[in-house]
């Protein structure tokens, strides 16, 4: 495919409605600690092939006046299962609809995609509060 054909098939991708993520009050953010998450099966869809991605998510924040409700989070990753998107979308689109929920003080997730066509991508985004 060519570049003029992969033209539009991402547009969707930041007004994408995705599943809330809940939080909860911090009752240390008088601290600064760090949250560390793994997701080790993480799946979506390859937007060229309709064939399954697979990564491992790491996720590391020092929250502010919230934290990430891991209920609702899990519910909110799930929801990328069915998505045929670019991994580094994937991790973008996780970035801001994190920072629009929790608003952490540091933020920084890395996605590590299983080789495909004998290539490993690692796709990263950290987001430090203005």
């Amino acid at each position: 495919m060519t570049e003029s054909e992969y033209e539009g098939r991402q547009d969707d991708i930041r007004a994408w409605e995705t599943p809330a993520i809940a939080k909860f009050r911090n009752i240390y953010q008088d601290r600064d600690y760090e949250i560390n998450m793994t997701i080790p099966e993480f799946t979506c869809i390859c937007p060229r092939t309709g064939l399954p991605d697979f990564a491992v998510l790491r996720l590391s924040y020092v929250p502010d006046e919230h934290c990430i409700e891991l209920k609702s989070f899990k519910e909110y990753v799930l929801a990328y299962r069915n998505k045929g998107i670019f991994h580094e979308n994937v991790v973008n689109k996780m970035v801001e609809d994190i920072v629009a929920s929790v608003s952490p003080r540091r933020l920084r997730l890395e996605g590590i995609f299983n080789a495909r066509g004998g290539i490993a991508t690692t796709v990263t985004r950290e987001y430090n509060a203005p």
